[in-house]
């Protein structure tokens, strides 16, 4: 009686593993920089402003509020293909703002970056589909 047991525990956790990455976001939800534009130059420290329409904002973590997700600040890289259905990582090129934050001022060196906002789900994964800023380059002077 065990192992009937056992293998259902094991197809209901591959199950939830599987659905991880597919959080669903709604038709045309869109997260943006609010105020700041490609090819813009600015000084350091950057004011970063998150746009979102569609959907809501809503702490890591937290997964019973449905359209919701928390924002991803990716500098000077990109999250694209299998990166998608993952948990964004946390490093100095992919800035979390878990707790719900919907602005930032940061540090960035003289030169050009690229900038691109994503919203993810609880867990730090993308929605499908994948709700994420157009990518704009900006100099800092």
């Amino acid at each position: 009686m065990r192992i009937p047991v056992i293998a259902a525990a094991s197809v209901i956790l591959a199950a939830s593993a599987a659905l991880a990455g597919e959080t669903p976001s709604p038709p045309g939800a869109k997260v943006y920089f609010i105020g700041l534009e490609d090819g813009q130059t600015v000084a350091s420290p950057v004011t970063i402003r998150f746009g979102l329409s569609g959907m809501g904002v809503a702490p890591a973590g937290v997964d019973d509020k449905p359209k919701t997700g928390h924002h991803h600040l990716i500098i000077n890289e990109a999250i694209e293909g299998e990166e998608l259905n993952e948990p964004i990582p946390a490093d100095d090129q992919h800035i979390h703002f878990g707790g719900g934050q919907t602005e930032t001022t940061i540090e960035l060196p003289a030169g050009t970056h690229v900038l691109q906002l994503v919203l993810a789900d609880w867990s730090h994964i993308p929605h499908n589909p994948p709700v994420m800023s157009e990518r704009i380059t900006i100099t800092v002077k």
